[in-house]
């Protein structure tokens, strides 16, 4: 009795396993897809933080590591593209160093050409990424830039500003944004007060706004104007009053006109005359 039991027992099992196989393969989740394949290195948007970015007129050296049948200097085309031995046209323009050297490397390879080839690229003339630069500074000009720099460097790529110029600069963005900056500022501090300039933008370091004083001053002349200089301070700049200089007999001339009760709180503007009389004794 009990032998009949257990065979009718592994009967009903026996018939349900196919099922239960079935069932469990139904929830097992199917295993997860492999990831596509990345678009072509040359569509991918990469900043001069990540490295120099090709671009048309630049010039570099192409070698393979002990092959002497490899070694070309070539010039990046106006399509984008340079031609390479045995490889032919290749694309270069808007892609860094990094991926241009891997796209060869791998291209080298797919063609049968080397097994395992160590590819470098050097830029030999730097033509498409750069900055201008005008105004006030040493060597105004157009500035390569092969990187990522603050404009603190590139004013010091330029020797810097010259004494005639003003503590302001004005950064034009490709894009037309303007920034207004102080060049004291960006050279002492960080963040928003020293950016990043990116290929295409315009510096422009105007000349330093100046007034004249004359008369009873101790040093008479021309002298920039600083932030916030009012007619106080323009007659400390001025060396103080002499012995003979009268603080009431201070006069402002603005586009050759006086300007009457001037307050010496009041704020000196470019081409002002300040002119210190003489005192009544």
């Amino acid at each position: 009795m009990f032998r009949q039991i257990w065979a009718v027992m592994m009967a009903v099992i026996l018939s349900l396993s196919p099922m239960a196989s079935a069932a469990a393969s139904a929830q097992t989740p199917p295993p997860p897809a492999q990831p596509a394949q990345a678009a072509e290195t040359g569509k991918q948007v990469v900043s001069m933080a990540d490295g120099y970015v090709l671009g048309v007129g630049d010039v570099v050296e192409v070698s393979v590591l002990g092959r002497e049948e490899f070694n070309p200097r070539v010039q990046i085309q106006n399509d984008g593209t340079l031609q390479l031995p045995f490889l032919g046209t290749v694309k270069a323009s808007d892609l860094t160093i990094l991926q241009f050297r891997e796209n060869v490397r791998q291209a080298l390879i797919r063609g049968g050409y080397y097994a395992s080839p160590v590819v470098n690229v050097a830029v030999a003339s730097y033509a498409s990424r750069y900055v201008t630069v005008l105004g006030e500074v040493a060597t105004p000009g157009i500035v390569p830039i092969d990187r990522s720099y603050h404009l603190s460097e590139i004013l010091a790529r330029v020797g810097g500003p010259r004494g005639t110029a003003s503590d302001q600069v004005k950064v034009t963005r490709e894009n037309g944004e303007e920034l207004e900056l102080s060049i004291r500022e960006s050279a002492t501090s960080g963040g928003d007060k020293d950016p990043e300039i990116s290929p295409g933008d315009k510096i422009y370091v105007p000349a330093a706004k100046t007034f004249y004083i004359y008369g009873q001053v101790n040093a008479p002349g021309t002298y920039q104007i600083d932030r916030d200089m009012t007619l106080r301070k323009a007659l400390a700049r001025g060396g103080g009053l002499t012995p003979m200089g009268s603080e009431k007999r201070v006069k402002v001339f603005r586009n050759g006109e006086e300007i009457k009760k001037f307050d010496p709180s009041e704020p000196i503007i470019d081409g002002d005359v300040v002119v210190v009389g003489e005192r009544f004794f």
